[in-house]
C-alpha cells in the first residue's frame, strides 16, 4: 500500500480474566519474557514500519500514560467509562491521523512473519473495509474450540455461528469509515464488523507464524515458551 496505515494498540480493558496479577497494574504492563506485553505489541509496530501508534488506557490509566512517557507513542486517555474497541477506537482517530488504521490487542504474542506485514502486504482498499489475521481453530493455540470466524474461498469472512472455522488473533487493519453509523459513544467492533461482512467487505488472512493469548495467567508461560523458540520478527 502506498501509505503505511498507523496502528492503534487497544490497551483500556479491566483484564479481569488475569485475577489478581490487574489488582494494580493494568493487563498491558504485565511482563513477559522480561518485557511488558504493550512493548511486545510495539516492537510488532516499529518492525511492520508503523511508526505512529497511539495506545487507548482506561483502567490504571495514569500507569499506561508513564509507561509510555519519551516513547512515540500517543495516548488517549478514556476518562469516566471505557469505550470498548470501537468508541475506543472512534476517540483516537484525532490521534491515528487519516486513512486505514491497523489495530492490535496487547493481550497476545505473535511469531513467525510478522502479523501487521502480512497484513499490509494482503491490504486492498478498494476492496476491503475490513481485513484479519487468522489462524485455524483447530490448530491455534489458546484456542478454545471456538470458532469466530469462517473464511470462504476468495478470502472473505463471516461469523462462524456454530461452525468450524478460523480464530482472530487481534490483528487486523480497517477502513474508519465503518465507524461512522454508531450512534453510541461506546460500542464494539461487532457492529462495524458484521455490516462489512454483509457487504462482502470483510476479508481474512492466515497467519504464518503462532500465536497464543495472554488475556489469562496460564497464557504467560505458555506465551514466554513459543517467544523463546522462536526467530525475531522478519
Amino acid at each position: 500500500m502506498r501509505h503505511k496505515p498507523s496502528l492503534m494498540l487497544f490497551a483500556a480493558g479491566f483484564g479481569t480474566r488475569m485475577g489478581a496479577l490487574t489488582a494494580t497494574q493494568p493487563k498491558p504492563l504485565i511482563p513477559v519474557a522480561g518485557r511488558a506485553l504493550i512493548d511486545h505489541a510495539r516492537q510488532v509496530g516499529a518492525e511492520a514500519g508503523l511508526t505512529r501508534q497511539v495506545a487507548n488506557a482506561h483502567y490504571l490509566a495514569d500507569q499506561i500514560v508513564q509507561h509510555l512517557q519519551g516513547t512515540d507513542v500517543a495516548v488517549s486517555v478514556e476518562a469516566g467509562q471505557i469505550l470498548d474497541t470501537g468508541g475506543g477506537l472512534r476517540q483516537a482517530l484525532p490521534l491515528l491521523g487519516p486513512g486505514p488504521v491497523a489495530t492490535l490487542n496487547t493481550d497476545a504474542v505473535w511469531t513467525g512473519q510478522n502479523p501487521l506485514t502480512q497484513l499490509l502486504h494482503a491490504w486492498d482498499g478498494a476492496r476491503m473495509d475490513v481485513l484479519f489475521l487468522l489462524l485455524p481453530a483447530n490448530v491455534a493455540r489458546s484456542a478454545t474450540g471456538r470458532s469466530d470466524f469462517v473464511l470462504g474461498p476468495e478470502g472473505r469472512v463471516d461469523w462462524a455461528k456454530g461452525r468450524q472455522g478460523v480464530l482472530y488473533l487481534g490483528a487486523q487493519i480497517l477502513n474508519p469509515d465503518i465507524l461512522a453509523a454508531e450512534t453510541e459513544k461506546a460500542f464494539s467492533l461487532h457492529g462495524p464488523w458484521t455490516r462489512a461482512m454483509a457487504a462482502g467487505r470483510a476479508f481474512g488472512v492466515i497467519h504464518q507464524g503462532d500465536w497464543c493469548d495472554v488475556g489469562h495467567p496460564g497464557g504467560i508461560a505458555e506465551a514466554e515458551d513459543i517467544l523463546r523458540k522462536a526467530d525475531v520478527y522478519r
